[in-house]
């Protein structure tokens, strides 16, 4: 198992008489398999860990279809994978152990049992469900499903960031899963972002089970975890302050950097082999000779679970850039698609900023701007979604809930046409 590693400047052409000139740098990563893959098509086991919510406001056909998805789950792991479901409402309680999948059947009818009653504590839920995680994480892919259809009214929010972000240190991927239209998208966003992992809604009870497998159908794809760039930066060379590094595929998502000198270290997580994570760094480059200039280099820093390595290196690549007396640009389509993308993400925060400070007619306008964007992007659905949000605005009327979902899962991925 290795990684495969592209890069590319939004224009590979530097301008010899300019003192300070800026550049979008796009990172793309993904692992790659060099040997054969084992049963069911990965080479780590899972070890999964279902967190889902029970509390009264999922009785009926909602409890139901999640029993169901979390079941079809069950069905598609493997001999050796390690499975553990916490159930929570305004308390958490680990409703089956980490345990390798020896008897399918049992634990689905463990499942079977949940009943709605009670409130909802996501961080309690989580706190057990990192450590069930936990006894099960050596050499394998360690993943969390957390479910909830309400606001965490029991618990604490920035418990629930503190969680993640522990989860994130131990390894451990926190992907969250929003049911029906009352969840908060800001702790359900705030977790995947830090936890490493990504945003899902389940807008009807019937869509669980696709939605389950949906999720589960991108875990199975990874085999590298505990993924890092580290970035060397030439001399004259830096990153903006505000904002510097942001993943834009396959959801975007502010990244935060720890930076030491020259070196820049950014956190990606797991690696998958059939989706790339790709990354924007916006530089700043001071006036350099003409000729080809290394204005960085960059590798990446791994773990890969299926033999047990721990900080694997991949090899340095440098980033070049031609530096011109007479400059004319050398622009990159691709990466001008990744900045429209992370556009997009920003102009909808703005928006949704300016419409919880009570200023409709500003959030409408950076809707309409973000709908333009997606349009620039091909990004069809997107675009529909975000100009019937602000066209909504512009006529004086609020938002639902369920608009609000949908605006923000649109600015953070491209949709598939349905």
């Amino acid at each position: 198992m290795n990684v495969s590693l592209s890069l590319a400047l939004n224009d590979n052409h530097l301008d010899a008489s300019q003192e300070t000139q800026q550049r979008q740098l796009s990172i793309a990563v993904s692992a790659v398999n060099e040997t054969e893959l084992g049963a069911g098509g990965r080479h780590a086991p899972l070890n999964l860990c279902l967190i889902l919510d029970h509390s009264g406001s999922m009785s009926g056909r909602p409890l139901i279809t999640v029993k169901e998805a979390a079941q079809s789950i069950v069905d598609r792991l493997n001999p050796g994978d390690r499975i553990s479901v916490v159930a929570f409402d305004h308390h958490a309680k680990v409703l089956i152990p980490n345990q390798l999948v020896e008897d399918p059947e049992q634990i689905k009818a463990l499942i079977q049992r949940l009943e709605p009653k009670g409130g909802t504590a996501i961080d309690d839920g989580m706190k057990l469900g990192i450590e069930e995680l936990a006894v099960g994480k050596q050499d394998t892919i360690s993943q969390a499903f957390l479910l909830t259809d309400g606001e965490n009214e029991h618990g604490n929010n920035q418990r629930c960031q503190q969680f993640a972000e522990l989860a994130a240190g131990y390894n451990i991927t926190l992907n969250t899963l929003g049911f029906g239209s009352h969840w908060n998208e800001d702790v359900l966003e705030g977790i995947a972002d830090a936890g490493g992992g990504s945003l899902s809604f389940i807008e009807k009870p019937d869509n669980a089970v696709e939605v389950f497998n949906q999720l589960f159908t991108r875990i199975e794809t990874v085999s590298l975890t505990n993924a890092h760039f580290l970035i060397t930066l030439s001399p004259g060379v830096r990153l903006a302050n505000l904002k510097p590094v942001a993943q834009v595929t396959p959801e975007t998502v502010e990244l935060p950097i720890a930076q030491d000198g020259d070196l820049a270290v950014i956190r990606l997580g797991d690696l998958m082999t059939k989706m790339q994570r790709t990354v924007l760094a916006n530089l700043y480059i001071d006036q350099l000779p003409p000729g080809r200039q290394t204005i960085a280099t960059i590798q990446v820093r791994y773990d890969n679970p299926a033999v047990g390595q721990r900080d694997v290196l991949s090899e340095k690549m440098p980033i070049e850039i031609e530096v011109t007396e007479t400059y004319q640009p050398a622009t990159n389509p691709e990466v001008q698609q990744n900045i429209l993308a992370l556009a997009k993400y920003r102009q909808t925060q703005i928006a949704e900023t300016k419409l919880q400070a009570g200023d409709r007619a500003g959030a409408a306008t950076m809707l309409q701007m973000a709908a333009n964007t997606a349009l620039q992007m091909g990004d069809e659905n997107a675009a529909t979604i975000l100009q019937g949000s602000a066209t909504r605005l512009q006529k004086g009327e609020t938002l639902s809930e369920r608009d609000r979902k949908k605006t923000r899962i649109v600015s953070k991925t491209t949709l598939q046409a349905p």
